[in-house]
């Protein structure tokens, strides 16, 4: 290894302190995965045009992308519990580079299905990158900082959304082209073509991201980090799947983040799923001029969390979310009805109050168990990202009954189950307070 560890670890699998260069090392990770995610919307856009989809039908984008996450986090979690974090970092590096390798047969074959087998295989990948990196980004360090760190780490995630939208507007989108109205005027030969050309488009934002993936898998590779495990006492063993299982389905507050995760996840992909195709239905213009409001999205959320970040170094997170759950579901419900393009605006406002979410709700969460079950924990955290898969498809479902406009009412619900945790957790917090002082 030519960069070394110079830390130490205590008994529970934290450190003594943050090693700034792996730590820095481990978060530049997280807008890897970003700008898959953020690829995703514009592929949403350009694959109901190109394929002639329902809303419903071009959702599953997401539903192959945040389906992969849930099949494969357990397994993710078993490699790092018979390895290394390192290790499930490598796997999920090299699996993200063969899903963007795939879009080479994908763009040529032009059909749909080998899209979505894609989709699926960049999913593998994150699922491992997801899996170890948001916990071992918790572990990473003194106990007591887990949630500012893994808020620190998810602010890069920010700021790999921005670059996957403008990655996705400037190299997949034409200028002053309409696809759909672009393919209304041509026929047979002229219309595979033009369909043809669009999808070789797709490549070029994963030619770049294959090459950062490969400077990213070196320099992993010849960098030294922490184990962050905890060390067992004795000849104690290590809890098997079965037990951590037992112990997990009995944790009430594990279940009840799972929930709020689920629900988070599923909000976040579904309203940026379809804030292009809100732009394009309640404003002239072309898919490019479109995904600016997806841009804009992702820096309000870039600063949504920053703003976030700094708040709870003031006040306690359960009220931090409070609050931008309260705003939040103010904000969805004027998108749902308000008559004019004003909805878009305030649906990229909205995107400010996810900031937070997932990083807050994933620290709290893995800190409602014990260290000796963090693992296969943090996997089921990561499993319910299928919120993603479920929550776009019921909304594109709505979509096509009862317009676009309307089915973003389904994401209050969300917002309302994420606030119904955080109170929850308030709550528990404040009833050991007052146990603690009256010992």
């Amino acid at each position: 290894m030519f960069i070394k560890n110079n830390t130490k670890q205590h008994k529970d699998g934290y450190l003594d302190k943050t090693p700034i260069f792996q730590f820095l090392l481990l978060s530049m990770v997280f807008p890897l995965w970003a700008a898959a995610a953020a690829l995703n919307d514009i592929l949403i856009t350009q694959f109901k045009s190109i394929f002639e989809l329902s809303n419903f039908a071009s959702a599953l984008v997401q539903s192959a992308f945040y389906g992969g996450y849930f099949l494969i986090a357990i397994p993710a979690s078993m490699v790092i519990k018979k390895s290394s974090y390192k290790l499930a970092i490598l796997i999920g590096l090299v699996l993200y580079i063969g899903g963007c390798m795939m879009f080479y047969p994908a763009s040529t074959a032009a059909t749909y299905t080998m899209f979505l087998a894609a989709i699926f295989c960049i999913a593998i990948g994150l699922s491992f990158l997801e899996t170890s990196c948001n916990t071992y980004s918790s572990m990473i360090g003194e106990p007591q900082r887990a949630t500012l760190r893994l808020n620190i780490s998810q602010t890069f995630n920010a700021l790999g959304y921005i670059v996957g939208i403008l990655m996705g507007k400037y190299l997949v989108f034409q200028e002053g082209v309409n696809i759909g109205e672009m393919m209304q005027t041509l026929s047979g030969a002229e219309l595979e073509l033009f369909k043809q050309q669009v999808l070789q488009h797709t490549l070029t934002p994963y030619k770049w991201l294959v090459g950062v993936l490969v400077i990213i898998s070196i320099l992993i590779a010849i960098t030294e980090f922490p184990n962050c495990k905890p060390k067992a006492e004795g000849k104690a063993k290590q809890p098997s799947f079965g037990e951590t299982i037992k112990y997990l389905s009995t944790n009430k507050r594990f279940k009840n983040g799972i929930v709020a995760q689920f629900a988070y996840v599923g909000m976040q992909v579904a309203v940026w799923s379809f804030t292009i195709r809100l732009a394009l239905e309640m404003g002239n213009m072309t898919e490019r001029d479109a995904a600016n409001y997806l841009a804009y999205a992702f820096v309000a959320y870039f600063i949504g969390k920053c703003i976030a970040n700094y708040l709870m170094t003031r006040i306690s997170q359960e009220n931090v979310l409070l609050g931008y759950s309260v705003i939040g579901i103010a904000c969805l419900l004027y998108v749902s009805f308000a008559p004019d393009f004003s909805a878009v605006w305030v649906a990229v406002f909205v995107s400010a109050l996810f900031g937070p979410g997932w990083a807050t709700i994933f620290a709290s969460t893995l800190q409602s168990v014990e260290t000796k079950y963090t693992e296969t924990a943090g996997a089921i955290v990561v499993m319910s990202i299928i919120g993603g898969a479920v929550m776009p498809a019921i909304q594109g479902l709505l979509a096509d009954h009862i317009g676009m406009q309307q089915s973003f009412i389904v994401n209050v619900i969300c917002f309302g189950v994420i606030f119904s945790y955080f109170a929850t957790e308030k709550k528990h917090k404040a009833t050991l307070t007052l146990a603690r002082q009256s010992a």
